[in-house]
């Protein structure tokens, strides 16, 4: 594998037009695939549940019911809704409303009775159904919704709105945060690097990689149902995983030739070796993403599938797009130089002998003398910033965790104040009953429900025109993020529906949005402990092929447990708990998504990898030289440690970007993807590894010869292939150093 991509990297290097082309092609026509797509679908399924059984339900029977919705929800600054001015003017307002295009029907304060009234006749709302499904809405419905109740706002009436089709206008923009990692990926390179071609070639790779990526995600579509964040996880983790395997090729392309080698002997090399450590991360963090399918719910695996899908794009580019620029490049790789950069500075930076006179190589050298006292420092820190984990409570975010600004905000406060926290997370009961004959069994169901002791009303039942499909919406007392509410949907579905339904031929479900998360909360719950063994063992089996080891990849395994630890405790700390919650934009205690810990521990582990495999494969490289396994250590820690702690700081700065994104959901994911990048390439990576592998000696390296046998090789160090004594007349013109003199 190595000496296929050795070869791969020279002809790249050789024909940099040719495979710019092809890469460009590639590009054009997934744009071109990726217009004409289906699109996203916001609609996930959750097979084999109870809320998934009551949404099949009405979609089947009930269809005026399994449309879009909106609440818009009317607050009377003066007076009451009641009297005359404020009446006539939603009244004409909402017949506005009922003529839009799409809106099936319009439900006013006054049809839906007291429910839609505060007591104090100062909060209402009206309910507005549209024909399309949620995924179909866009902010265009929601204009038109907005100028449509315009006459209701000339009466002394605040007006916000809920529901899908304001979801649909707030939907996060990622553009700025994209922007803010990119010129941040920039600035560390600049000083990484000192010059701007070795900068930019990185940076160009992660940018068409990603273009290509995302587009055929939309390709996807087609398909599979995935849903929008999926975009906004691909983009977060291919720009980061894009630029940094295109660093670590870039850092090797350099220092070999400062070390005297021609541009398409090292472009090849370097792709043989770091470009063969790329692959090998990259195919970690696939399976690793790929994993979420044992999840059992549909849109968890599919936001897996489109992040993995860029990933390996990102690889791809890494070992046929990279080395065609740095044949392009040439010896001009190292040109347009910052101003305070002197060559000098320069050739020591990348001169692979000076790399190990410098801090590194101190403090590689340090560890190596300690290891104990840096062993247990470093496990403390961890353990402590993972303790938080041990309260994480899983549930989800809605419209009450927004900035106050948001229009979903106001009517999720308007609601709250005038009908109860639980207003804004009703239970929807689906009930499928004989044709005509079901109103005895939805009477005893309804008592029983309005019984309970955590509910505060039961709205009456409508029929479907067959009359057999009833929904009623429960309200509890409790908040959506209430463990409360979860209590009692657990106790409806086991205990008092039921009981109610014994002697009928009725089926009764309960869905609706809480409901659903409920049950994510508790399928992930049951399905994790499978899903992070299956991971740990690929992994495990990967890295073992690799290093011909036992132990280093049974150690990468519980460090990379570690740092995850490390992040999911940062993230409960900060979102849970509410510590420095202001500063990352958080305006309440919230529990954590359900899907986050999931989808989190896939991706970090896979990320985790990556530093693991850039750095013992150096290791490795330095042990098979020298046959010394406790100096290969600090040499490999040398070698690796500047272009891993760049790496880290780019990947840190495109995470950190996200939380600046109103969508708690993705400022989750950003501030939990960075904080254990940060741990895992400090803490992990330059204390924790080093110290153990002092500590185990020759054992880092034992396998049993059974085992040795039966594996299949990976040459991940890429040795030379051996000359043909031909030289090609191009290379003649490309000799650099005084070595190719």
């Amino acid at each position: 594998m190595s000496a296929f991509l050795e070869r791969l990297g020279r002809w790249c290097a050789r024909h940099p037009w040719r495979t710019i082309g092809a890469w460009f092609l590639i590009a054009v026509v997934a744009a071109a695939a990726g217009a004409t797509a289906k699109g996203f679908t916001e609609n996930g399924t959750i097979p084999n549940t109870d809320s998934q059984r009551a949404t099949d339900l009405l979609q089947q029977r009930f269809a005026a019911q399994a449309g879009a919705t909106a609440q818009v929800v009317l607050h009377a600054t003066s007076g009451t809704l009641t009297d005359a001015p404020h009446t006539a003017a939603i009244r004409q307002a909402l017949t506005r409303v009922e003529r839009l295009p799409s809106v099936t029907a319009v439900v006013a304060p006054s049809d839906l009775g007291a429910n839609a009234m505060s007591r104090d006749h100062t909060i209402g709302y009206a309910v507005v159904n549209y024909s399309k499904q949620s995924n179909d809405i866009t902010s265009a419905d929601f204009t038109r919704l907005k100028t449509a109740m315009a006459p209701a706002a000339q009466v002394q009436t605040q007006i916000a709105y809920g529901g899908e089709v304001a979801r649909a206008a707030e939907r996060p923009n990622l553009g700025s945060s994209e922007i803010i990692g990119l010129l941040a990926a920039v600035l560390v390179l600049l000083i990484a690097f000192g010059s701007l071609v070795a900068m930019g070639l990185p940076i160009g790779t992660a940018i068409i990689a990603l273009a290509v990526g995302t587009s055929l995600i939309k390709v996807l579509t087609n398909v599979l149902d995935i849903a929008s964040i999926a975009t906004t996880l691909a983009t977060m983790i291919g720009l980061g995983v894009g630029i940094d395997y295109a660093l670590f090729v870039v850092t090797r392309h350099r220092e070999q030739l400062a070390g005297g080698m021609t541009v398409t002997e090292s472009a090849g090399r370097a792709n043989g070796t770091s470009g063969m450590a790329v692959v090998i991360a990259g195919t970690t963090v696939v399976i690793a993403i790929c994993g979420l399918a044992l999840a059992g719910i549909p849109f968890v695996a599919t936001m897996g599938y489109a992040a993995a899908l860029v990933v390996a794009v990102s690889v791809l580019a890494a070992i046929s797009l990279l080395p065609a620029l740095l044949g392009l490049a040439g010896t001009k790789i190292n040109s347009i130089r910052l101003p305070w950069v002197k060559r000098r500075q320069l050739d020591s930076a990348m001169h692979p002998d000076r790399i190990r006179e410098g801090f590194w190589a101190r403090w590689a050298t340090r560890v190596a003398h300690h290891p104990w006292r840096y062993l247990l420092a470093s496990l403390a820190v961890l353990l402590a910033l993972a303790a938080p984990t041990l309260s994480m409570r899983l549930g989800q975010t809605d419209a009450g965790t927004l900035p106050a600004s948001s229009t979903q905000r106001q009517a999720y406060d308007l609601l709250a104040t005038g009908f109860g926290k639980g207003f804004n997370g009703p239970l929807l009961l689906v009930a499928q009953v004989p044709a005509g004959g079901g109103q005895a069994a939805i009477a005893s169901v309804t008592q029983a429900v309005r019984a309970d002791a955590d509910v505060a009303a039961v709205t009456p039942a409508r029929f479907n025109a067959r009359g057999d499909t009833a929904v009623m919406r429960v309200l509890p007392k409790s908040s959506p993020q209430d463990p409360a509410t979860s209590s009692l949907t657990s106790r409806l579905r086991k205990d008092v529906i039921p009981r109610a339904l014994v002697g009928t031929n009725a089926h009764v479900y309960v869905g609706g949005s809480t409901a659903a998360f409920i049950d994510i909360s508790s399928r992930i719950a049951s399905r994790l402990p499978w899903f992070i063994a299956a991971v740990i063992g690929l992994s495990f089996l990967l890295l073992m092929v690799v290093f011909r080891s036992v132990l280093v990849p049974l150690k990468a395994a519980v460090m990379n447990v570690l740092s995850i630890g490390a992040s999911y405790g940062v993230i409960v700390a900060v979102f849970q708990w509410g510590w420095l919650r202001g500063l990352f934009g958080v305006h309440e205690s919230l529990p954590i998504v359900s899907f986050i810990p999931m989808m989190m521990f896939a991706i970090l582990f896979g990320l985790s990898m990556d530093y693991e495999v850039f750095l013992l494969s150096r290791v490795r490289e330095e042990w098979l030289r020298t046959g010394d396994a406790r100096a290969s250590v600090p040499n490999g820690l040398a070698a690796t440690a500047r272009v891993i702690t760049s790496a880290a700081l780019i990947m840190i700065c495109v995470f950190m970007s996200f939380v600046l994104v109103k969508d708690p959901t993705v400022k989750m994911f950003g501030l939990g993807l960075a904080v254990a990048v940060f741990v895992d390439a400090t803490i992990i990576r330059m204390v924790l590894v080093p110290a153990t592998m002092e500590l185990l000696g020759d054992a880092n390296w034992w396998l049993p010869r059974w085992l040795d046998r039966i594996l299949p090789h990976l040459d991940l160090e890429g040795r030379p292939e051996p000359s043909s004594g031909v030289t090609d007349p191009d290379e003649d013109r490309e000799l650099v150093g005084a070595g190719a003199k």
